[in-house]
């Protein structure tokens, strides 16, 4: 009796185990792919030097892809010798391994682009000259690639492509680009074709798509090179565009989700704008637009309806009112940059590696604390991210592992 009571309890422990791991998917810039990350207890002021440095790893070559964490392991790539790498090391810092996986881009900004997606026993990597790669988790051996050029008719645009591919369920989604196959849906586990979708007939433009459920029915949106685009995850009908050019066709923003909205920003003084969906999502409408607020490819983040990012042509931070779309307050304290939040506060890491701890209050633009990075090379463009307590920053060769808690 007692043996047969262990016995299926052993394997209801076994299939949650399982089940968990299967559905434990890395996104880039959080959880929900909006910059917010979950943890509590973080310090509220840190150190007159900064926080401290727990280690850092320098030999990452050179890149601007943000390292991800999953389990007891934190994953990121990098260049060296013109070859892209797959990096997975342990939470102290020590490698575990560094896989090759193909050629990355050499020419301006050189090195990696997007980011590792971590689900389960694979890992999923877009180099900047399209090609997907599936990897083994355990030890970064190849299991399949697609050639989004060669395959979908996609093309490598002026910087590459700067994707990090979006995974849920069974499916990996990737934007190609082009006129025939501009987004796709693969079966993660052999790369086969599940559905495309032509968009607009446009080329990609730098931007990790953000898959959301509104209603009931998911949605994939994502920007090509003048339109943001809403597809229907589950079949790849393009439900709905709305025109979003600028001047070199860069949108690297992912779009925030929120409440029925969509908040979409691009750089170059094209500025950002709110959608709202209808009911079942199949189509929007227009609910403001700032032009004030548009960032490159620093992201934005929602913290009690409002929105915190910088600009571009501007170089100001801002906070926007969610529902409205007026600035709350402007400020040139800090150098435009990336945002992510969490506990509070947000964590604005500048294009001049200023490294600040920012009160999230609509009412103004607080510096609690403030650091530089000295570590890494070349541009501070790699977006952080923070997991048990730890701030993750990548700067070009460096990842350096802050202490936050």
């Amino acid at each position: 009796m007692k043996t047969g009571f262990f016995f299926k309890s052993l394997m209801f422990f076994l299939v949650l185990t399982s089940s968990g791991m299967a559905q434990e998917i890395t996104r880039w810039r959080g959880p929900q792919s909006n910059g917010n990350y979950s943890e509590t207890g973080l310090l509220k002021q840190w150190p007159v030097n900064g926080p401290e440095v727990q280690w850092s790893f320098n030999e990452l070559g050179l890149g601007h892809s943000s390292a991800v964490a999953s389990g007891e392991f934190i994953y990121s790539s990098g260049m060296i010798d013109e070859m892209g790498y797959l990096f997975k090391l342990k939470l102290n810092g020590e490698l575990v391994y560094k896989k090759q996986y193909g050629p990355e881009f050499i020419e301006s900004y050189q090195g990696t682009r997007g980011s590792p997606v971590i689900a389960g026993d694979k890992i999923y990597l877009l180099s900047a000259f399209g090609v997907l790669n599936c990897l083994k988790e355990s030890d970064g051996s190849l299991i399949w690639k697609q050639d989004l050029v060669s395959k979908f008719g996609g093309s490598v645009i002026t910087w590459g492509y700067n994707e990090t591919p979006v995974v849920e369920g069974d499916i990996v989604y990737c934007t190609p680009g082009g006129a025939k196959n501009s987004v796709v849906a693969l079966n993660r586990h052999n790369g086969n074709l599940i559905w495309s979708c032509p968009g607009k007939g446009e080329l990609t433009a730098y931007c990790t798509p953000l898959l959301f459920k509104h209603n009931g029915r998911k949605i994939l949106a994502t920007h090509t090179a003048s339109h943001l685009l809403g597809i229907d995850a589950e079949t790849g009908v393009l439900l709905w565009s709305h025109p979003q050019p600028n001047q070199w066709s860069v949108h690297a923003n992912t779009p925030i989700y929120h409440d029925g909205g969509l908040f979409y920003f691009s750089g170059y003084g094209q500025g950002s704008g709110m959608l709202t969906l209808n009911q079942d999502g199949s189509k929007v409408t227009l609910a403001w637009e700032n032009k004030t607020m548009d960032s490159r490819m620093g992201g934005a983040v929602i913290v009690d309806g409002y929105i915190y990012g910088s600009g571009d042509n501007k170089r100001e931070w801002k906070c926007i009112n969610w529902k409205t779309g007026e600035n709350t307050y402007v400020s040139t304290e800090v150098a435009k940059g990336v945002v992510i939040y969490a506990d509070g506060m947000l964590y604005c890491y500048s294009e001049k590696g200023e490294l600040a701890l920012v009160k999230a209050d609509p009412a103004k633009f607080e510096v609690i604390s403030r650091t530089k990075v000295t570590l890494g090379s070349e541009q501070h463009w790699a977006h952080p991210m923070i997991y048990r307590g730890t701030l993750y920053l990548r700067h070009g060769k460096s990842l350096i592992a802050y202490k936050i808690k």
